[in-house]
């Protein structure tokens, strides 16, 4: 029998595990509470901490494949590429930043996965030009091919929740209050309409 439930792949570093979040839940599981969907989908996350755009691209097919199974009916195979920080402490140019993602998207379409792409959001220990330019480029990347992108740094940038958050923490990861504004962010960035549901989903 075939599963008719939607699979959804998250990939990325320790944010979309939801790392720091003492209810456990970071913005996947409070997005994935807030979707509508019947049958629930199955969300599938698989991060690696601190992980490079290079090494995500490397990983990500082997480890989504037999997660996703079979070729899927039209439209039940979702990948979200939840992006870090971590290309700007390994001091990847941001062409290489930029050709990861693109290699990344470009293979989920090949392979009939509808892709939606959550950007870097802010961090304390970084430089916040080049954040804003590795979450411009990502950006980029992902309208050049009409996937939808979720920008999460600079809405944040100046977020005194946000900061507050990071700083009763490590600095990089944010606590129940950050993942909760980085959910809003994406439910109110096309996350329904993506999944083909109204809009006032949300």
């Amino acid at each position: 029998m075939v599963d008719p439930a939607r699979r959804i792949c998250v990939i990325g570093d320790e944010l979309v595990a939801g790392t720091g979040d003492p209810k456990a839940l970071g913005w996947v599981g409070r997005v994935v509470a807030r979707t509508p969907l019947d049958p629930p989908p199955h969300v599938l996350t698989l991060a690696v901490p601190q992980e490079t755009t290079t090494a995500l691209s490397g990983r990500w097919q082997a480890e989504t494949a037999p997660r996703f199974g079979p070729p899927p009916a039209e439209g039940n195979h979702h990948l979200v590429v939840g992006l870090g920080r971590a290309d700007l402490e390994a001091g990847l140019s941001l062409a290489r930043s930029r050709l990861n993602l693109a290699n990344i998207l470009d293979v989920a379409d090949s392979m009939r996965l509808r892709a939606f792409v959550v950007g870097p959001p802010p961090a304390t220990h970084l430089d916040a030009d080049r954040q804003a330019e590795l979450s411009a480029a990502f950006a980029d990347v992902a309208a050049r091919r009409r996937v939808p992108y979720v920008e999460t740094f600079a809405p944040l940038a100046r977020h005194e929740q946000w900061h507050a958050d990071l700083a009763s923490g490590d600095g990089r990861t944010p606590g129940q209050a950050g993942y909760g504004l980085m959910a809003w962010l994406v439910l109110h960035t096309g996350w329904h309409r993506w999944l083909g549901l109204p809009d006032d989903a949300v």
